[in-house]
């Protein structure tokens, strides 16, 4: 008997992450299990270089019907009795493979607040079939609840992170090496796909107002996405290219976030927010928008300021009360740190997937390994 876990994302995203860390903790408790992943993708790459039982499958579609055959045979050959979707690509195309495969437990991941697109197909997936839907926040479970979902179906279970790679960082000093910034410049960085939800057009809008009353504080921007050419010509329209850094996608986040002052997340939807938490494992104070579930990570004046979504003045006036008052922004990192390390381990949120996998396999009299 065997379990799969299917993520179809092609990119290195919060989402792959969690379905890595998932991946590792099923092969530490010796859980059978497959991993189909994009083939080339980071994930792949990265899980196979951790000796992961991944299966490359090219899923170039929801509607890719080769993919879900290949899949629904690779399912019946290794006796899959569960299967566990990340994101809605999956979903579309494992589920197809699990109905031809009589695949009797189906979960899905849920990472997003979006809402439920109103067309058939798009409802179908998350109501035909299935038998849990994981949601990393309560935000995320109040929009399922709103987009129709029973709420029988419905498990909170939060992001967790690795907190290893931030503990082993030795030097603060990287960015202010690598690009030369003045002892005195304050480092505010950003990580997040360059997509619209992600708001970056609003934290530019911020730096305006900030470089007026604080030339020494920078932005740094990392990730890539498809509003990069649109934001790099936004920065140069306001006038503000001198203190915003785009570093595009990099590896080395860890080291990039130990050099920072202060983190801020301008999203206007956002699941949970997994790079806060990296954040938090650094020891910065965040700087986040209240949505979906950022505010049951940042709680405002505790392990960060929040400010409302949208609204460039508030985000820059949060920033420039952390630059004013030292004292308050290493008092939130510290109790972000806290936070993190008590709630938001990889290892705790493994174990209550698997907590949930066990109670549904269970209910249904299957026994998932020995």
């Amino acid at each position: 008997m065997s379990l799969f876990q299917i993520d179809a994302g092609k990119e290195w995203r919060g989402g792959q992450r969690q379905s890595l860390y998932l991946a590792r903790e099923l092969g530490k408790r010796g859980i059978p299990f497959t991993f189909v992943v994009q083939p080339e993708s980071p994930l792949h790459e990265k899980a196979a270089a951790e000796g992961l039982p991944v299966l490359p499958l090219k899923m170039a579609s929801e509607m890719s019907m080769g993919a879900a055959f290949r899949l629904s045979r690779a399912m019946k050959r290794r006796e899959c009795v569960l299967a566990h979707f990340h994101d809605a690509h999956a979903v579309a195309v494992g589920g197809r493979a699990c109905r031809w495969a009589k695949v009797p437990i189906r979960i899905i991941s849920r990472r997003v607040d979006f809402r439920l697109k109103r067309n058939i197909f798009s409802r179908r997936k998350y109501t035909k079939n299935v038998d849990a839907i994981i949601a990393i926040s309560e935000g995320v479970r109040d929009v399922l609840l709103k987009g129709g979902i029973d709420p029988a179906v419905i498990e909170v279970v939060p992001s967790g992170i690795d907190f290893s790679p931030f503990d082993e960082v030795q030097t603060k000093d990287f960015l202010r090496t690598e690009f030369g910034f003045a002892a005195d410049d304050f480092l505010v960085g950003i990580v997040a796909a360059l997509e619209d939800h992600k708001g970056h057009k609003y934290l530019l809008e911020a730096a305006s107002l900030i470089k007026r009353q604080a030339p020494h504080i920078k932005i740094i921007v990392v990730g890539k996405g498809s509003l990069e050419l649109e934001l790099d010509q936004q920065a140069k329209d306001l006038r503000v290219e001198d203190l915003v850094f785009f570093l595009g996608f990099r590896e080395d986040v860890p080291r990039i976030l130990a050099s920072l002052d202060v983190f801020v997340l301008s999203s206007y939807l956002e699941g949970l927010g997994s790079s806060i938490m990296d954040a938090m494992a650094s020891r910065l104070p965040v700087v986040a928008t209240a949505v979906g579930g950022i505010p049951e990570v940042v709680l405002d004046n505790d392990t960060g300021l929040l400010v409302p979504p949208r609204d460039p003045k508030a985000m820059a006036d949060a920033i420039l009360r952390l630059y004013s008052d030292r004292a308050l922004a290493a008092r939130l990192g510290r109790r972000g740190y806290e936070v993190v390390h008590a709630k938001f381990s990889a290892e705790a949120m493994a174990r209550k997937i698997i907590a949930v996998y066990e109670k549904i396999a269970a209910r249904k009299g299957i026994r998932l390994h020995g």
